[in-house]
């Protein structure tokens, strides 16, 4: 499937190195303006409501880790790999934290070093990105 990309300027978009572009948002925020996604992944602690495109849900409760790191490196993966055709969207409820832990481990499966893929993301997405040291750890070793 080839859909139009996100607008690189539209709300909560990152452009990752290869120029896939991933938009991330907050659950708890109004749907930006614009298409839907074609493909989401919702980080959340509970099961999501349902939604009209294709999703993948990881139980990933707020501040926290995935609750399976094998599932979340799979369906990271596939995230990554739609998003050179698709419109992919990764979120949970406040689109931080979460969010910004998932899409930094993107932007390691795209080739920034997982060193330097928190700061990608919180100068690409929102200052504020991956919360927790613990957040921090995981990016850096989702790289290995």
């Amino acid at each position: 499937m080839t859909t139009s990309p996100w607008q690189d300027t539209g709300t909560g978009v990152l452009r990752l190195p290869s120029g896939r572009l991933v938009r991330g948002r907050g659950l708890r925020h109004p749907m930006p303006q614009g298409p839907a996604p074609d493909f989401a992944v919702y980080l959340l602690g509970k099961e999501p409501p349902e939604v009209t495109w294709e999703a993948r849900w990881l139980r990933w409760p707020d501040f926290r880790l995935p609750a399976d790191h094998a599932r979340a490196r799979d369906v990271l993966g596939e995230a990554w790999e739609r998003a050179a055709a698709e419109r992919v969207e990764v979120a949970c409820g406040g689109g931080r934290g979460r969010t910004g832990t998932a899409l930094a481990c993107l932007a390691v499966l795209d080739g920034v070093p997982a060193a330097g893929a928190v700061d990608f993301v919180r100068r690409g997405y929102d200052r504020r990105a991956v919360e927790t040291p613990w957040q921090r750890r995981y990016v850096r070793r989702f790289g290995r």
